[in-house]
């Protein structure tokens, strides 16, 4: 009897892309967390932002999330990620430089500035096991998701050119000595400033600089200021979901490994997200007699982001008392203080993005300060030597370092947007013209949302403001 002949296939080596150092599990977790953010923006925010807005806004708003995710990736790769996580050029930047060859992104990710120094001794800097392609790709995705948050302080009425030049250099010169200051190994984070995964870094920069970039840009159309109704609310709906889910990835991804920290994180994040929503709703069933759907999508969002800051940091306890405060902060300062304070009525922060991300991200990072559990922060690297207030943090120092870390954000994200728009605006008008503003979409791009005028039709306005219907140029 002949024996079997096992044939087995060919083999091939596998030590150069199979190193020894590479962790599999942190490499598939870290890279789906980066996509899960990256779906944050494509297509959640996109979506988002088309249902939140008026019907004639819906192409235009979706079109500057779509622009800006794009925009980010060749400002990061070239000069920006160095910028935020590279060797110190000064003690809230990184020195630029290009992150694109493959002596670069296959070795292991490294953050070289992220050693600590307490007088006595030296902690290794942050090295997870993987490439530092993938750190690169989920770094990404935090910076395109920051500038398109901003971008909700400014619709409906921005200059699409101006917004194209706008998003590089915001990443350049605002957002990236954010992310080095607090991240990547910049003064903050020397400092012991506790930011688990973007309250300060995302959250509270998108939202200081989007209300400085409304106050530049000017309001919108009294009309449209007046009476701006949802155009698609199931849209909207579909598009927070989106965000909702991928703020696992948000979260759960800032360990830089697969471990239990992270997984607290993800369990954290959602406690606290569904206890935010449910007290925002019930503020709105209180005042107003009715749930509002947008307002649940807001205290959702608050939510999220006021756990951001500490969501590894805290126990399951402090996410649930943080989401009753970031229920009820933002809720009123939103609902009931933006209508007494005469700044807040001028500046017209389209969808709020000051309170729902500047105002839960000072609030998230502000009780961080208090309730961050020390065996908890000593699970992350990034935040060394830090506890909060309630177990003996210094006797409260590590609450008005929190309150510093945000007052530094602000400002500099305050000046630094000042100072973009004034420079685009000497070439470009930062604003669309009132016809423009009157037409929308049409105007902006030459295109609708929605033909709902008729089969094969669209909505046109003529010279003297008139609709009439115009054939699509679309077979």
């Amino acid at each position: 009897m002949a024996a079997a002949v096992v044939v087995l296939p060919v083999a091939y080596n596998t030590s150069a892309a199979v190193p020894g150092w590479l962790n599999k599990g942190d490499n598939a977790w870290q890279m789906v967390s980066a996509a899960l953010v990256g779906m944050q923006a494509m297509p959640g925010l996109t979506i988002l932002y088309a249902g939140l807005v008026k019907k004639k806004w819906a192409l235009n708003s979706a079109f500057m999330a779509l622009y800006a995710f794009a925009a980010v990736m060749p400002c990061w790769v070239l000069w920006a990620y160095k910028m935020s996580f590279g060797n110190r050029l000064i003690p809230f930047l990184g020195k630029p430089g290009l992150a694109v060859s493959q002596d670069y992104l296959i070795p292991q990710a490294f953050l070289p500035s992220t050693h600590y120094v307490d007088g006595t001794s030296e902690t290794p800097a942050l090295q997870p096991w993987y490439p530092m392609a993938t750190m690169v790709f989920f770094q990404f995705a935090f910076a395109a998701v920051t500038v398109i948050l901003l971008a909700g302080s400014v619709l409906a009425r921005m200059s699409i050119r101006a917004w194209m030049v706008f998003v590089p250099l915001w990443i350049t010169f605002s957002y990236s000595v954010g992310a080095f200051s607090v991240w990547g190994g910049g003064f903050l984070f020397q400092w012991g400033v506790m930011d688990y995964s973007g309250g300060y870094v995302v959250h509270l920069a998108s939202g200081a600089a989007g209300f400085t970039a409304a106050y530049w840009v000017g309001p919108r159309l009294r009309e449209d200021r007046e009476e701006f109704p949802p155009n698609n609310l199931l849209l909207a709906l579909a598009g927070a979901g989106i965000l909702w889910m991928g703020w696992t990835g948000f979260n759960g991804g800032d360990p830089f490994a697969a471990n239990v920290d992270s997984s607290l994180a993800v369990l954290n994040t959602h406690i606290c997200a569904a206890t935010s929503l449910l007290v925002w709703t019930c503020w709105d069933v209180l005042f107003f007699k009715k749930p509002s759907v947008i307002g649940a999508i807001n205290g959702m969002i608050t939510g999220l982001v006021c756990i951001t800051p500490g969501a590894g940091l805290v126990q399951g306890w402090a996410a649930i008392v943080m989401g009753i405060a970031s229920g009820t902060v933002p809720w009123y300062t939103m609902m009931v203080l933006s209508r007494k304070l005469s700044l807040l009525q001028k500046v017209d922060d389209t969808l709020g993005v000051l309170h729902t991300h500047a105002v839960a991200g000072i609030l998230g990072g502000a009780l961080t300060g208090l309730f961050a559990h020390p065996d908890l922060s000593s699970l992350f690297l990034a935040v060394p030597n830090s506890n909060g207030a309630f177990y003996g943090g210094n006797g409260g120092v590590q609450f008005l370092k929190q309150l510093a870390g945000a007052a530094f954000i602000i400002g500099w994200n305050v000046v630094a947007t000042s100072i973009i728009l004034v420079v685009i605006r000497v070439v470009i008008p930062l604003r669309m013209s009132e016809e423009e503003l009157r037409i929308g979409d049409d105007a902006a791009h030459g295109e609708e949302a929605y033909s709902l005028a008729g089969q094969g039709q669209r909505e046109k306005f003529s010279n003297n403001g008139r609709i009439q219907l115009v054939e699509s140029q679309i077979p």
